[in-house]
C-alpha cells in the first residue's frame, strides 16, 4: 500500500512541478509584452517598468 502512495505521490509532485515551471514562463512572457507599452500606458495600469524588467528576466519565445 505505501508503495502505491509513493507512485501516486512522484506523479503529483512532477505534475506540480510542470505547473509551477508553465505558470513561470507565462508570467515573463506577459510581463516582456507589457514592456512593449510605453510608460503612461503602463503606469495607468498600475505596472511599474522596472518591476517588469525584473519578471521579463530570462524571457523566451512562449512554446506550447
Amino acid at each position: 500500500m505505501a508503495k502505491i502512495y509513493a507512485k501516486g505521490r512522484f506523479f503529483r509532485n512532477a505534475f506540480e512541478a510542470v505547473v509551477a515551471a508553465r505558470s513561470a514562463q507565462a508570467d515573463r512572457y506577459v510581463s516582456s509584452a507589457l514592456l512593449r507599452l510605453d510608460d503612461e500606458t503602463l503606469r495607468i495600469r498600475g505596472y511599474r517598468r522596472e518591476d517588469l524588467e525584473y519578471r521579463a528576466r530570462g524571457a523566451s519565445p512562449f512554446i506550447f
